[in-house]
């Protein structure tokens, strides 16, 4: 006894008993003038079907639609939107930076973001397979597929990081908030401030035994850990030092999860990507309430929005929010076809479009306040300027002082 049912294309498919799928030969008078878009065009191309033909078994879909939406979001929001986007916020002109960024959202992030998912939904087939619905661009397949493996290889270098991190942050003393460690150099110094130098001169003024000329050439011991501990930064490529063996099996470690994040497909990711997808927002809450609270935290923030009227005129802001659209929605990687992919055939993408671009822009502008809020903190313990803080467009690692947990959070 078999149990019929039509799948997302049409076609009549059937489960036997034994649990094994078989789908029926789709007859040209059901199906005539209609493209199969199964992703194997082999025997259809893409053509118009006029005769029988064999029809593959139905893609695995989401087991619900939640679980597609989660997956966006958790491939889409990262570092992109948590510090990039509130780095160039600033950079380039604060709240006025928003009017180029939305209007490339509106004309390029969401008809893009749109037409991959909406693609990999119709097609019913990845990165690859995609773009046998026009083969002269299937290169553009083999260009992402590309892509997508170099940014995995750095990309699970920055988990392995983070994995690292957190393991060193159960001990009683962190190890990068003392100078007392075999990696620390002699000009490390735990606490300086430099307003103390710009009211006072280099001859009448000294701190822990250092003047302010040697202050400017201190470094700081979180520095210090993440080049000389984490990273082990060597004298240049000619001399590549000694396997770090610490992030070596914290490397192996990460692979090792996310292969298993992976390993039963769509059905086991989909509800993995509710932890993975949602954490980062509880940590974000956490991180807004504790760093509103935090003296200079209100100077940070308007440091954030403050209009800049004139940077419009430049160049670089309306390149830079090109950039960082298509940076952060992570679209002409592929990976959002594939994602579609295992939608229902008649899903309603373009809203789930809509849904996502809210999310993940959101997402971005939400970020900024708790980042400039921490570092308005951190100018105002340092004693510097706000640009100063802010200077690097990488996530500074100062977040995680000394200073910021013993001092503030008593």
């Amino acid at each position: 006894m078999e149990n019929s049912e039509k799948s997302a294309l049409g076609a009549d498919c059937c489960v036997e008993e034994m649990g094994t799928e078989c789908c029926g030969v789709v007859m040209a008078e059901e199906k005539k003038g209609h493209l199969i878009p199964n992703g194997n065009h082999q025997a259809v191309n893409g053509a118009l079907i006029g005769e029988h033909i064999r029809v593959q078994p139905a893609r695995e879909t989401w087991s619900r639609q939640m679980d597609f939406i989660m997956s966006c979001v958790g491939f889409a929001v990262g570092l992109g939107n948590v510090w990039r986007f509130p780095y160039l916020c600033y950079k380039n002109g604060g709240g006025v930076f928003l009017i180029p960024y939305m209007l490339f959202i509106f004309f390029g992030g969401i008809p893009i973001f749109f037409l991959e998912i909406a693609l990999g939904q119709f097609m019913k087939a990845g990165s690859i397979a995609v773009w046998n619905i026009a083969p002269l661009f299937k290169g553009l397949g083999y260009a992402s597929t590309v892509i997508v493996f170099f940014c995995n290889t750095y990309y699970i270098m920055v988990l392995a990081w983070a994995f690292y991190y957190l393991i060193n942050s159960f001990t009683s003393i962190l190890p990068w908030s003392t100078c007392t460690n075999d990696w620390n150099t002699a000009s490390c110094i735990e606490t300086f401030r430099h307003d103390a130098c710009k009211n006072g001169t280099i001859s009448n003024y000294t701190f822990m035994n250092k003047t302010c000329e040697e202050l400017e050439n201190a470094t700081s011991p979180i520095i210090e850990f993440w080049e000389n501990k984490v990273l082990r930064i060597s004298e240049g490529l000619d001399s590549p030092g000694q396997i770090n063996w610490e992030m070596t099996l914290c490397l192996m470690a990460v692979w090792v999860l996310v292969y298993f994040c992976a390993w039963k497909g769509v059905k086991s990711t989909g509800k993995i990507v509710y932890f993975t997808a949602m954490f980062p927002y509880v940590v974000l809450v956490i991180l807004l309430v504790r760093g509103v609270t935090l003296p200079g935290a209100s100077d940070g923030i308007m440091y954030y929005l403050k209009p800049d009227w004139s940077k419009l005129k430049e160049a670089q802001v309306w390149i830079d929010a090109g950039t960082q659209v298509f940076f952060s929605y992570a679209i002409g990687l592929g990976a959002l076809t594939a994602l579609g992919s295992y939608n229902r055939f008649n899903n309603n993408c373009y809203r789930d479009t809509f849904v996502l671009a809210l999310i993940n822009s959101g997402t971005s502008f939400f970020a900024g306040f708790v980042v400039f809020s921490i570092l308005g903190f951190m100018a105002a313990e340092q004693g510097v300027e706000i640009s100063k803080v802010a200077e690097s467009g990488a996530l500074p690692l100062e977040m995680c002082t000394s200073r910021f947990q013993e001092g503030s959070w008593s």
